[in-house]
């Protein structure tokens, strides 16, 4: 798998919304729309915590997940 080809389609994908995307990964947050943060982040097999507050949260939710889950990348959502 490629992890730029995921870094860039999940910041995308989180730039289409209103929300805010923050992925936590161990102790640390990353904003999803931001393709540098990810790209120091996404290295390894952790498991993710996404994290989604926003007028359009829930849609937002379900497109960042479907980007995960389509990579093959493990990602928890939080409520």
């Amino acid at each position: 798998m490629s992890n730029n080809a995921a870094i860039v389609e999940l910041s995308q994908t989180a730039n289409k919304f209103r929300s805010s995307v923050v992925l936590q990964a161990e102790n640390k947050y990353i904003d999803v729309k931001s393709i540098l943060g990810l790209f120091t982040t996404l290295v390894g097999n952790h498991a993710y915590e996404l994290h989604v507050h926003g007028p359009d949260a829930e849609e937002a939710k379900q497109a960042v997940a479907a980007v995960f889950a389509k990579h093959n990348l493990n990602v928890k959502v939080m409520e």
